[in-house]
């Protein structure tokens, strides 16, 4: 079965093209950022207008890449939620015409189980059951995964996600937009010994987070310096160093809690080298084995929409002759599928 996966969640164009017996055959991406970065964040309006514009003809790119025709697509399979509203409805809107004009089953797609499942794109997937540390823009969650729409929320982000709150000190330190690789870069000629920033609830019982609270610890921190580039450094050094351990310190929570002994980074922050290498400690600490998607799958993509699509279509999973989009859907409200 070859499915044709459309993500337009955000900011970010996908395309792919998933076969049940050769695996990922293409995928394409067209990234916004140029198009967002003088306004510091995502426009929602022109993010819905971009979309427009990319789909088709990345959708033509990827059939070209491959020399697939569409008599040769036998599901598609799009972004339905969670997102920006108008930009789920552009890829919905597509998709949902191209499998009734191809006479093809479509599927709606949930965002963040796209994340979950990328690491299963890899040479040596994760086997179910896992635990899974799920860090974006807008989400930070730790979820025992059972199984392929099976998940239970462990966890939760009580305020920002830690891709929010990279974003808002990115900001305040006069680093461009997005945050998260900015902080990075800059945190690598900063000094891990003179600023230390709380690893904020990890001193209470729990799996959920809260990270708004660093980024006014962090201006604060700033208006206290000289406000130079290398206390700029030394800055997104200590910020970044407390996301990493505060997420480390609660997946080995979670780990003793549920007694999984395998652990998936997914979403964007998962790309962070810093947590990555933290998370691959653990591992051995822990004696447990770690996942995650090489980093062109951790951002937003359209492969991870074609495998979730692929999962949930042949489970017999399709979706009625609508174009319908939900901007706010719970991943615990999913079901579960063979």
């Amino acid at each position: 079965m070859r499915v044709l996966g459309i993500e337009s969640s955000c900011d970010e164009t996908g395309v792919a093209i998933y076969d049940s017996e050769a695996g990922l055959l293409s995928h394409a991406l067209y990234s916004q950022i140029e198009l967002h970065k003088k306004y510091g964040g995502v426009v929602p309006e022109l993010a819905s207008r971009d979309h427009v514009r990319r789909a088709l003809p990345l959708i033509s790119d990827v059939l070209k890449d491959v020399g697939l025709a569409k008599h040769d697509i036998n599901g598609v399979a799009y972004t339905s939620g969670p997102g920006l509203i108008g930009a789920l409805l552009v890829g919905a809107g597509i998709g949902r015409s191209l499998a009734w004009s191809w006479d093809v089953p479509a599927v709606g797609v949930h965002h963040m189980e796209g994340h979950l499942l990328a690491p299963m794109l890899e040479d040596n997937p994760p086997a179910f059951p896992f635990l899974a540390l799920l860090v974006s823009g807008g989400h930070t969650m730790l979820i025992h995964v059972e199984g392929v729409g099976r998940y239970i929320l462990l966890g939760d982000t009580l305020d920002d996600a830690a891709g929010e709150a990279f974003d808002k000190t990115a900001k305040l330190l006069g680093l461009g937009y997005p945050g998260g690789p900015q902080i990075s870069r800059l945190a690598k000629q900063g000094d891990p010994n003179r600023f230390r920033f709380p690893r904020p609830m990890t001193n209470r019982p729990g799996l959920d987070f809260s990270f708004s609270g660093l980024k006014t610890f962090a201006v604060n921190t700033l208006a206290d310096t000289d406000a130079g580039d290398q206390s700029k450094a030394d800055i997104a050094r200590a910020f970044e160093d407390a996301v990493v351990d505060t997420m480390a310190i609660k997946c080995k929570r979670a780990l003793k809690q549920t007694g999984l002994k395998r652990i998936v980074l997914a979403g964007g922050v998962s790309a962070n080298q810093g947590l990555r290498e933290r998370m691959t400690q653990l591992g051995r600490d822990q004696r447990i084995e770690v996942f995650y998607p090489r980093p062109e799958f951790c951002t937003d993509n359209g492969a991870m929409i074609a495998y979730a699509g692929w999962r949930r279509l042949v489970a017999g999973q399709t979706e009625p002759l609508v174009i319908a989009a939900k901007p706010r859907w719970a991943l615990d409200q999913l079901s579960g599928v063979a």
